[in-house]
C-alpha cells in the first residue's frame, strides 16, 4: 500500500474525465521515494517512503523532529 511514512498521505479516489466528459473512477496516488536516512545519536541508518511533501518537512524541521510527530500520529510503529 501506498502510504507515506511521515504524513500519512494515501491513495485519493477521483474521476478520469474524457474529452466526451464521461467519468470513470481512478486513483490519484501519492509521490513516494524511498530514501535513506542516518541517525547519528543511534548511529544506525533507517529506510523510509515518503512523499515530496515528506521530504520537504523533514529538511523543514529536521529529521528527529518529524519522525517523534509521525509516531505520535501513528504514521510510523512506536
Amino acid at each position: 500500500m501506498k502510504v507515506c511514512q511521515i504524513t500519512g498521505k494515501r491513495a485519493q479516489v477521483g474521476n478520469h474525465v474524457s474529452h466526451s466528459n464521461r467519468k470513470v473512477k481512478r486513483t490519484f496516488e501519492p509521490n513516494l521515494f524511498k530514501k535513506r536516512f542516518y541517525i547519528v545519536e543511534d548511529d544506525r541508518w533507517i529506510s523510509l517512503k515518503l512523499s515530496a511533501h515528506g521530504l520537504r518537512i523533514i529538511d523543514k524541521i529536521g529529521l528527529e523532529a518529524a519522525l517523534k510527530k509521525a509516531r505520535e500520529k501513528g504514521y510510523l510503529p512506536k
